[in-house]
This record gives structure tokens, sequence and C-alpha cells, in this order.
């Protein structure tokens, strides 16, 4: 069982134990001696006195450090540490320099560090000297923080009560101490090889699995109920279907549940001055968790963990939903916030909450609240205005919704269909708009990008064995040398693969949505500047494969589109048009919920 100790504990706590006596921490050989550098002092001194120049500080606020990683050495009555050496030494310089401004007689104890391995600090603290700095590696990285710490008050010399209450009263370590099973030195290595902290999801683990006492039955049974519930929550979040559904963030190989704790707390109000900070998780529940009153220990962890179960279970019931799993998982893309879209649930029905969403997405794509009453004739012209006024060059981020949205509306079109978006490929591997057919504008210039241009068109030509004076005159201009392949050589070329491809006219319709759709990065990156028929050839060749294709972008390269297929080689007016089309059609079929998957 886990009897490991986590806590908040001021500086000020860490100088005597509960006797009174100074605190004695013990450095084991494992450990390096003291390394940090002026400026690592500096950084931490300037840290705190920051704290303290904030407008309008609440009284609850603190500045939290890192976490002090120690383990109980009962024999020893003190306490080795496993990480954190280097913020604890500094720590006793600046509490020693307080010391060294009052009269003896008013000077408080402070903890002690023993190495293993290296001389005893006191004698040096105490008469701190360069000759002795200079015979001792720890030693003179000590001596060099002690001058860089009496620098830095002398320049601050008004501010030093300040800064001093700030220290030692509002700044607080993370006291994380090891169970009395746990390996010190595996824990050690863990954190240190590699450069590995511990994380918000570790701590917040260890305040969760806490015992309240050591007889304590009930207590036991709720700590190994949690750790059970807890690993399957954990598991449930490591697929990257589900995460990917609720996160436009790649996901941690490890600890994806700190996701529901950031939200819980959000949604319950961060603590002042736990946003931004790294452990501020962590600190906001160690805050709900210990204060004091009548409801015990136990009850407010359970009450606690039951927020975390209850969120978990409504994500997972949206993600089961084939209809919420699509619009939730839009409105997530666009950066609306897993809270936000939990308040339109509130107090109303499932097909209420669905019509919430439904406006809330027609206001995110269209740009405008949707037409009271939702006739589909005004639906549809709002659309159809909308996508008339997006272009490439100005509204990437728009086209790229309207588009993700497109997908979305069509797969829910059939309620017998069990196909599912998927936004874990969708996200993971950067699809993005681009154009179906090539623009004048992404002519290629460079000599590489002339080539590459010319070998995608050359592989496609050979493999329909078409073309065979253009394929020569294709491979001639590859044979050429930098130099030799001037403007002259290649645009002549140039314009007979376009006219062979039927692509030489492009019009002012080469940038707005009929000629848009959604392309992964690799292909984008490959095949850029390439004719529609490379690309089609391409895109199929990965829906063949397995490779996840969104289903519209399959439908473009099929040209399902438009009924009069004449060539599969361009993507011609027709082509555009029955697109566009579509696109309304649909979009406005699935805001008036003319849809047989709609609830």
């Amino acid at each position: 069982m886990n009897d490991q100790l986590i806590d908040l504990r001021a500086v000020d706590e860490l100088r005597v134990d509960d006797s009174g006596e100074a605190r004695r921490f013990f450095i084991p050989d494992y450990q390096r001696g003291f390394r940090w550098s002026p400026l690592q002092v500096r950084q931490l001194l300037d840290d705190i006195r920051e704290f303290t120049q904030r407008r309008n500080p609440q009284p609850e606020e603190f500045y939290c450090l890192q976490p002090l990683v120690i383990k109980a050495r009962s024999d020893e009555g003190d306490f080795e540490v496993v990480d954190g050496q280097q913020r604890l030494t500094t720590l006793l310089l600046i509490m020693r320099h307080f010391n060294e401004r009052l009269a003896e007689r008013y000077r408080q104890p402070l903890f002690r560090l023993d190495y293993k391995t290296r001389p005893s600090l006191d004698a040096f603290l105490d008469e701190p000297s360069e000759e002795a700095a200079n015979v001792n590696v720890d030693f003179y990285h000590l001596y060099h923080a002690i001058d860089t710490i009496e620098d830095w008050f002398e320049e601050r010399d008004s501010e030093v009560e300040k800064i001093k209450d700030a220290l030692l009263n509002q700044t607080k370590v993370i006291w994380f101490q090891l169970a009395d099973s746990d390996n010190p030195v595996e824990a050690f290595t863990r954190l240190n090889v590699g450069k590995i902290p511990l994380t918000n999801d570790e701590l917040i683990r260890a305040l969760f699995l806490r015992r309240s006492g050591p007889d304590d039955k009930d207590a036991t049974s709720l700590q190994l109920r949690i750790a059970y519930e807890w690993d399957h929550l954990e598991k449930t979040l490591q697929s990257d279907a589900f995460w990917y559904f609720l996160s436009n963030q790649p996901g941690k190989s490890e600890n994806r549940i700190g996701f529901l704790f950031d939200l819980v707390a959000r949604a319950d109000g961060l603590l002042p001055g736990a946003e931004g900070d790294a452990y501020g998780i962590f600190y906001t529940f160690n805050e709900k968790l210990n204060t004091p009153g009548t409801t015990a220990e136990d009850k407010r962890r359970e009450d606690e963990w039951r927020k975390i179960k209850q969120l978990y279970l409504l994500l997972e019931e949206w993600f089961e939903d084939r209809v919420l799993y699509h619009m939730v998982g839009f409105l997530v893309s666009q950066g609306m916030s897993i809270i936000d879209i939990q308040s339109l649930s509130v107090d109303c029905t499932k097909s209420a909450f669905v019509q919430h969403l439904r406006e809330e997405i027609f206001e995110r794509a269209i740009g405008e609240e949707m037409p009271d009453p939702p006739g589909r004739e005004a639906i549809r012209e709002c659309v159809a205005n909308r996508l008339e006024e997006l272009t490439y060059l100005s509204h990437r981020d728009k086209i790229r919704a309207l588009l993700l949205l497109f997908n979305l509306a069509t797969l829910l079109q059939n309620r017998r269909s069990n196909l599912r978006f998927q936004f874990d490929s969708f996200k993971s591997e950067r699809w993005d708009i681009e154009h179906i057919r090539s623009v004048t504008d992404d002519r290629p210039e460079r000599h590489h990008d002339r080539r590459r241009w010319l070998e995608n068109s050359l592989g496609y030509l050979e493999s329909k064995d078409a073309e065979e004076e253009l394929r020569e005159d294709i491979r001639g201009f590859l044979n050429l040398s930098q130099v030799e392949a001037t403007n002259q050589v290649f645009d002549p070329l140039y314009e007979r693969v376009l006219e062979f491809f039927g692509e030489t006219n492009g019009g002012e319709a080469e940038h707005g949505i009929p000629n848009l759709t959604l392309l992964d990065e690799s292909t984008n990156r490959s095949y850029k500047n390439a004719v529609f028929a490379v690309k089609r050839q391409r895109l199929l060749d990965l829906d063949q494969s397995g490779i996840f294709v969104p289903l519209c972008t399959r439908n473009v390269f099929l040209k399902c589109y438009n009924p009069q297929v004449d060539n599969v080689m361009f993507w011609g007016e027709d082509d555009r048009n029955g697109y566009l089309s579509a696109i309304a059609d649909v979009l406005a079929d699935f805001f008036c919920g003319i849809m047989e998957g709609a609830q």
C-alpha cells in the first residue's frame, strides 16, 4: 500500500521540526554537490521579488517552488534528499544572509545539510573564504552563490524585509515524501536521468492515495478503489481516438488523466495565482483536500474524486454517441473548451443540447447567428454566401473549419452508417486545406522544385503509358544541368504539361472553396504543385492502403460531386460547381437537423 506523504510547506517550516530542533537533511553519495550558477541564484531571487510586486495580491496567494523529494530515515532522525538539493541549498544560503543582518540573539535556527562523502558545510558557511573555495569544488560554487546573494540584496536594501517575508511565509515547496518501501536511488534516477520532473498528475495521485491513518480500513478501501478507477480512466485516455476527440494537443505517452483534473479545477475556479503555474493544478487540489472543516479528509477526497469520475462519464457518453461525437469534436477542434460545451448541456434534454450545439457550430462556422426560424432556404442562403466570400489567401482557418464540418455532416447523413471521423489521424497527421488543382501562384521557380513537379507528372504519364513524345521531352529536361535548364526551356514544357492535364485556365475560382479540399501534410508537401491527376492517384493509393483520408476529400478525387464525369484527369468548372452546391446542401441539411443521424 502506498503511504507517500505529500504536502505544501512554507519555506519557514523547513527550518525546524515539531520539537523546535533544527531539521536535518542528508545528501547521499549518488547526488552531486551544489552546482547552481550565479544566474540561477539570481533567477530564484528575481522570481520571489516579482511575486512581492504583483498587483492586488490575495492573502491566500503564494509562490510555489518545484517539488522537494525526500525520504525519512527513521534510524537517523533526518531526511534523505532525493531531488531538490540545489534549491534547498540556495534557500539555506538566503536564510543565512537574513540571519547575518540581525544581532546574534535574534537569529533564527536553520536546517542543516549533511553530506555523506563531502566535508560539512557549517565551518565553511560560518567563514566563507576565497582561499577555501579554491580547494573544493562544492565550496567554490557556494562561495559564488553567497557573493551573488549579498550583491543582489545590496542593490535592494529597502526591500529586504518584504522579500524576507515573501520567502519565509509566502513561498512554498511541494513536500513529496517517499514511502518507506520506495527505493530512493530508483526515484533519483527517474527524476534526474533525462531530467524527468514530477508532474501534476503524479503529485495529485499521491494526494488521493495517501493514508488517513494506519488502521483505517475504510480509508484503505477508498484508497484501493481510487487506485483501480484511476488506472481505468488513464487507460481510456490513452486511446488516441478518445484523446483527440477531447483535445487538440499531442497526447502524452503517460499521465493523460491530468486533463480531467485541469478541467475540474477550472470549472471550480482555480485558486488565485494558480493560473500559469507549473504546479497550479496540484496545489488547487491540495488546498481542497486539506481545507480545515467538519468534513473528514476521506469524505473530501471521495467527493473530489467523484467530480473527476462524473466528468469522465459525461465525456465518455459524448464519445459513444455518434452525433455528439462529431458535434462536440468539431467545437473542440475550433478551440471551444469542454467546460463551455458542458454548460450548453445543463438543465436540458439531449435534443435541446444537440440544438444548442448546432447553433454554436453555426455561429462559429458561418460567422453569424442562426436564422430564426431556422428555415432551410434561409440557412442555405447564409451558408452559400459564406462559401462565396471566403478565399484561400485570406481565410484559411475559416475554410479549414468549413471543410472539416462538411466531412462531419456528410458522415452524419446516414444513421445506418457506423463510420466515425478520425480526429486522431486528422490532428496528428496535420490535415489542412490545399488546392484541388494547381494554381498559377504555385508555378515552380527553383530548379529542384521544377524537377520534382516534372517527375510527378512523368510518373503519372508512365503509369498510363500516355503521351510518349511529352514523356521524352520531360526526360530530356531532367537530364539537363541547372545552368542548362533555363526559363526558356522550362516554360514551354510546363505549359504543354498543363495543357495535357486541362489546367491551363484557372480563373478567379482557383483560390475559392470550389478548388479547395483537405490534404495531409506529407501529401501536401510532396505534391503541392502537382496537377490534379497526380494528386488524385496519390490520394486513391492512400485510401486503398487503408490510410485515413477524409470522406469528402476521397469524394472530390473520385469526382462524386459531378454526375457527368467526362475526364478524371482534371478538375473542371462543372466539378467545381457540383462540389460547391454539395457543400451548401449538406451543411444546410445539417443545420436544419435534416439528417437521418440527427437526434
